[in-house]
């Protein structure tokens, strides 16, 4: 253990202390959590930083959009506005915080997508809204006990595993690995294609320890979609000026690496909100670089703040921006866990009728 960490313990062991006796709490019922007639999934993890909560939520959304009327709740982390917003055409990632918005942006007109600190309030506030909605979605919840979930998902990102992780400040988790217990299943993301079943094994062995013996665990990877213009239809040329902010930039560079020409990488923090300074340093640069066919390229997420940006980045249309789009899908049969998420809504303690 690098000697910061050790170092770093004793603050580590109080923040242990205080999550462990908050969970206790709950869990004798010394505090309350509230508990609604509509069907409520949380997606979150034990880790700090990027998990791949977005596109897993979104692989939840399309796979139930069609059959039920779905709401999507974050806390919107990063606006600039505060309390209970329910998301329209109006707003952008400012106001409601770049992942909401990209929801909104690519199933807006098939689903309710809502920001709210108090995630109980912002619930009833969803229903009194439309008390048609029958499954609430709440993404980044799984610290967030004052609901009470019908499925409680956790994400465990494959390359910094909760099992080998301690709590912060001298690591990454947000409670201690023991709390995975109270997770229905385990998702494993960002898993390489090549994953053998071997380690399969050796993980779900890993993670069950902590979750308990029988939970399902299920491994997933990224599919990296063909590159779109951010303004006009210009063809992608391959020779990259790569720039983004998000919390694991790593596997994107490496694919980008892998896949194109890599000319030049700008790396920004997590949720970062662009400048029109910070647009400008990123041209100023792009131009020094003497390749006659570049383009920028970003993610999906940077996509959705820069679009938010309005006119302050009206001087990316002179150039060819485009961005990367992301898709999860499943190592092993994907059709095992759809039944499983079908079989779990329809036998706990809240069902959903069949239409």
């Amino acid at each position: 253990m690098p000697l910061l960490r050790i170092l770093l313990l004793p603050f580590a062991f109080l923040y242990k202390l205080i999550t462990d006796i908050r969970n206790h709490l709950y869990d004798t019922g010394k505090k309350k959590s509230i508990q609604f007639d509509k069907y409520v999934i949380s997606v979150g993890n034990l880790t700090v930083g990027g998990t791949g909560k977005t596109p897993f939520v979104e692989l939840l959304i399309r796979l139930m959009k069609k059959e039920y009327r779905l709401a999507i709740l974050s806390r919107g982390y990063g606006r600039n506005t505060k309390g209970f917003r329910q998301v329209n055409e109006h707003d952008h990632a400012g106001t409601v915080g770049d992942e909401p918005f990209q929801y909104f942006t690519k199933y807006g007109r098939e689903i309710t997508v809502a920001v709210g600190e108090k995630r109980a309030m912002a619930i009833s506030k969803i229903i009194e809204n439309d008390n048609n909605i029958e499954v609430v979605i709440l993404d980044d919840a799984y610290q967030h006990r004052s609901v009470k979930r019908d499925l409680n998902i956790l994400l465990n990102d494959y390359n910094r595993p909760f099992y080998h992780d301690f709590v912060m400040p001298s690591g990454l988790l947000r409670e201690y690995r023991i709390h995975a217990k109270r997770a229905d299943c385990v998702v494993v993301t960002k898993c390489p294609p090549s994953l053998k079943k071997d380690e399969m094994l050796l993980i779900r062995e890993n993670i069950q320890k902590y979750s308990g013996i029988g939970k399902e665990v299920f491994f997933t990877g990224i599919n990296y979609l063909k590159p779109l213009k951010l303004f006009g239809d210009e063809d992608f040329s391959g020779n990259v000026v790569l720039f983004s902010g998000i919390a694991n930039s790593k596997p994107l560079e490496k694919y980008v690496d892998d896949h194109f020409n890599l000319l030049a990488n700008k790396q920004f923090p997590d949720h970062y909100s662009f400048t029109e300074r910070d647009l400008k340093k990123l041209v100023h640069s792009f131009n020094q670089i003497e390749e006659p066919n570049k383009c920028f390229l970003t993610t999906e997420k940077d996509m959705v703040r820069l679009l938010s940006m309005g006119q302050r980045a009206r001087f990316l249309r002179e150039y060819a921006v485009f961005y990367l789009p992301i898709e999860l899908y499943f190592l092993e049969n994907g059709d095992f866990f759809a039944n499983y998420l079908n079989r779990k809504m329809h036998t706990g303690t809240k069902k959903i009728e069949q239409k």
